[in-house]
């Protein structure tokens, strides 16, 4: 028997239907992936599945007793509080709540040992023997240590699950409300957007939690490659019906690309087929007799048939092709970071990080939530001030940045989409911005809609767009597709594969990364680690470390030796010299230059000289910041050990 059963289920709001006619039987242990754009209903339709919304027509039914757990993306009140959480708990006991029954079972033991203590009786033997059953039966020898596992694995190690709730933020009060609805056992899990506050490693966790879990699970979400990882079956909800594929993301593209070329030549027949039956009536216009006006109206029968179940195929609608302006040419060596360190208190974030960026990478900055890679972004906008090192642009870099601060000024508020973007760029013609909107998935109508009242998702599509458009030819950009459904992460993707730059980006969706990434740093307290370059190669090295930490004797086995260290050691030191001589030879040279300057200064002509004067003191400012930076490096390679 079906575990869910949607039957001609119909839902919509005031004058607008959101899906009508859906149809779908999911039988247990299946995974579910439930895509389409955001406002399609998605969240809508896990809503009539727990009975919170009463649909319009048709029905959801559950199986016989099944036992439903719903993990809502808003899980907040007002003052940003999870509303089903005991604040006063630690994490570890408010993940425990979920097997009351359990602990029910254990208070009830422990009474029962201590009358028998005092007194046995058949009666007391008869129950505890009763109790030890059921309770090793529903789980009680390992609940506990399967809590603490979970825990660990959406990210609050051991030593922090006595910490209260009270102090945790609202994402890792999400994270403890997942791992909660994770361990109750539901048979069905409905998860909407389980992956939004987790880092990679957490990601990872679900992924096998999910892999081996009993009950049927239906997942709401963007990231592609979470349900590759997952998914059994992909249902797509496009244009108010649910199609179903096969398999996760991927698989689903994929024979959606084949459907749709099945599509296309099913349109095309019928068109032909139109054009003949068209060719017939005006032959039988032609000839006039009475038999032929009979054969003409049966003949416009045939063809208000063919219109009627005509559907022009997505991919015959008018495809937008855009082109962003070039950008301007940076020196080859767009980004130096030397030594840079970084905390907060007594808290280190990152020490010593070292990374060269050169023109053309597409760089991503991976590490685990709360490492420091948002804060590393900041120090190159210049936002904060490193503890120790330096982050140096290269010639000719002009940087943006997008950092997910989507608020509004009142006046660009009231600006419609359009308007908000052509007054930033009046070099372009009208056409031009409505084709780049439109690229971005403003078709039609949608261009005059008011700022204000974008979702996070458009808004964040609408500042995407004003960065490429920018003229700045590095892009920083911190977890760009947070807010974007799959269309517009498609659409970003393709613009961001074309554009004619660099990008230095922070992002956990894998998908993401493993279609622009052509370099890899990880972020952890040593620095900045190099990791490859695409993703590929960085889950391979990760995989390769995890297997050496489980596999101690293989690890000793890969022990560099003491004369392997010296020699590294020796090379090291051979390098440092040479970098040092190199820095010395530079300064010399600035510095006789910064002396040179300032004698031409110095001369009386050089104040009759207006012009000359001011191309002189920004060449001395220029040499001025050539030699601080060089002072700085020399400091660093000469406190090296």
């Amino acid at each position: 028997m079906p575990i869910l059963t949607l039957q001609n289920l119909t839902m919509g709001f005031e004058d607008r239907t959101l899906f009508s006619g859906l149809n779908l039987m999911l039988e247990d242990g299946e995974r579910l992936a439930l895509v389409g754009a955001n406002g399609c209903g998605k969240t809508t339709l896990l809503r009539l599945i727990t009975g919170e919304y009463t649909p319009e027509g048709g029905a959801a039914v559950l199986g016989k007793g099944v036992r439903l757990g719903y993990a809502k993306q808003d899980a907040y009140d007002a003052a940003g509080e999870a509303t089903d959480m005991q604040s006063q708990s630690s994490i570890y006991e408010d993940a425990l709540s979920v097997f009351a029954p359990l602990l029910a079972l254990e208070q009830e033991q422990q009474e029962i040992h201590d009358a028998l203590l005092e007194h046995q009786t058949d009666a007391l033997l008869h129950r505890q023997a009763e109790l030890n059953e059921t309770y090793a039966h529903n789980g009680g020898l390992e609940y506990r240590a399967r809590t603490k596992s979970a825990l660990i694995g959406l990210g609050f190690p051991e030593s922090e699950q006595a910490l209260p709730v009270s102090i945790l933020s609202g994402g890792q009060r999400a994270k403890l409300r997942l791992g909660r609805l994770l361990l109750s056992g539901a048979d069905l899990l409905l998860l909407d957007e389980p992956t939004n506050h987790l880092d990679m490693n957490a990601i990872a966790w679900l992924e096998g939690f999910l892999g081996e879990y009993k009950g049927a699970v239906i997942l709401v979400s963007h990231d592609r490659w979470f349900l590759d990882k997952v998914a059994t079956r992909t249902a797509e909800l496009h244009h108010g019906k649910l199609t179903l594929w096969k398999g996760g993301y991927s698989a689903a593209l994929l024979q959606k690309e084949t459907q749709a070329l099945l599509d296309a030549k099913h349109y095309d027949n019928q068109v032909a087929e139109i054009k003949r039956i068209e060719g017939i009536i005006e032959q039988q216009k032609r000839f006039g007799q009475q038999r032929n006006f009979i054969t003409i109206a049966s003949k416009q029968k045939q063809i208000d048939r063919l219109q009627a179940e005509l559907v022009i195929p997505d991919s015959r609608l008018r495809q937008l092709h855009f082109e962003f302006p070039p950008v301007p040419e940076s020196g080859n060596e767009v980004l130096r970071i030397r030594g840079l360190c970084k905390g907060f208190g007594e808290k280190l974030l990152f020490a010593q990080a070292e990374a060269l960026i050169e023109k053309g990478e597409r760089v991503f900055i991976l590490g685990a939530n709360g490492c420091g890679k948002t804060t590393l972004l900041n120090i190159l906008r210049r936002k904060l001030k490193p503890d120790a090192g330096y982050a140096a642009w290269g010639a000719n870099v002009h940087p943006g940045s997008y950092d997910q601060n989507l608020t509004l000024t009142p006046e660009v508020a009231g600006k419609t989409v359009l308007d908000a973007l052509w007054d930033a760029h009046r070099s372009m013609t009208m056409t031009q911005v409505r084709s780049l909107l439109g690229a971005f998935l403003f078709p039609g109508e949608d261009v005059f809609r008011p700022m204000g009242c974008l979702s996070g998702g458009e808004r964040a599509r609408v500042e995407l767009l004003q960065l490429l458009l920018s003229g700045a030819n590095v892009l920083l950009l911190d977890e760009p597709t947070n807010h974007l459904d799959i269309a517009s992460r498609e659409a970003l993707e393709a613009a961001l594969a074309d554009f004619g730059g660099t990008i230095l980006a922070v992002s956990h969706d894998r998908y993401f990364i493993s279609k622009l990434a052509t370099k890899i740093f990880r972020l952890h307290p040593g620095g900045l680690e190099y990791c490859g370059a695409s993703y590929a190669e960085y889950e391979a090295r990760e995989q390769a470390q995890s297997k050496a930490q489980s596999d101690p004797q293989s690890a000793a086995q890969r022990t560099p030796t003491q004369y392997q260290l010296r020699k590294e050691e020796a090379a090291a030191q051979r390098r440092r010299q040479t970098a040092l001589t190199r820095c010395e030879s530079e300064i010399a040279r600035l510095e006789a230059a910064l002396g040179e300057i300032n004698q031409t200064l110095a001369a009386p002509e050089a104040a009759a000289d207006y012009e000359a004067l001011l191309a002189l003191t920004a060449k001395l400012e220029e040499t001025q910041a050539a030699l601080e930076e060089q002072y700085g490096e020399w400091v660093l390679l000469s406190n090296q050990e």
